[in-house]
């Protein structure tokens, strides 16, 4: 039996919410196309809107198949304009996330209170024991993320995951966990 996340979060300046069709096209163009942004991401830069248009389908059918909760992080202001995403991977007592935001908004520190909303959540299920993340080992900015969020590095990973954007080859990453 997989975990089952509320399906919105609100923070003090954020909320965390389904993932709409509408929201391809904003995401396209706030990140989705930046390099800098996917350097250290699994996926490449998206090179047009139907790239983004595939991505948010995808996110919408794992979200109504259970596996997953992509959430799209938004201003409370303004549910309708996306800046970023934090996914949580649903196993039977882990959950494993994944993030990424808007350029403008880094420094803000806008995705330790959207991690940190999501594991008081998952702390409040009773069969979730661990929230896990990954990050490449030159990911300073990504691990600095979870150590602010109360992650603890528990090791690192060799040639773990692959990052287009850095090699052809499976790379280091850094393995966190944050365990109630």
């Amino acid at each position: 039996m997989t975990l089952k996340l509320p399906d919105r979060f609100h923070t003090r300046r954020l909320i965390l919410r389904a993932p709409r069709a509408a929201d391809a096209a904003r995401i396209f163009h706030a990140y989705a196309q930046d390099m800098e942004v996917a350097r250290h991401m699994v996926w490449r830069p998206h090179q047009a809107l139907c790239e983004s248009e595939a991505f948010i389908t995808n996110c919408i059918q794992a979200w109504a198949g259970g596996v997953s909760r992509p959430y799209v992080l938004a201003f409370n202001e303004d549910e309708h304009a996306p800046i970023g995403m934090l996914e949580a991977r649903l196993f039977s007592h882990t959950i494993d996330i994944g993030y990424v935001l808007a350029p403008q908004h880094w420094g803000d520190a806008l995705m330790p209170e959207a991690i940190n909303a999501l594991v008081a959540a998952a702390q409040a299920l009773p069969n979730c024991f661990r929230v896990q993340a990954t990050c490449h080992v030159n990911n300073t900015a990504s691990a600095r993320t979870l150590e602010k969020s109360g992650f603890m590095r528990e090791g690192r990973l060799e040639r773990f995951a692959m990052f287009p954007n850095i090699d052809d080859e499976p790379q280091a990453c850094f393995m966190y966990a944050h365990c109630s």
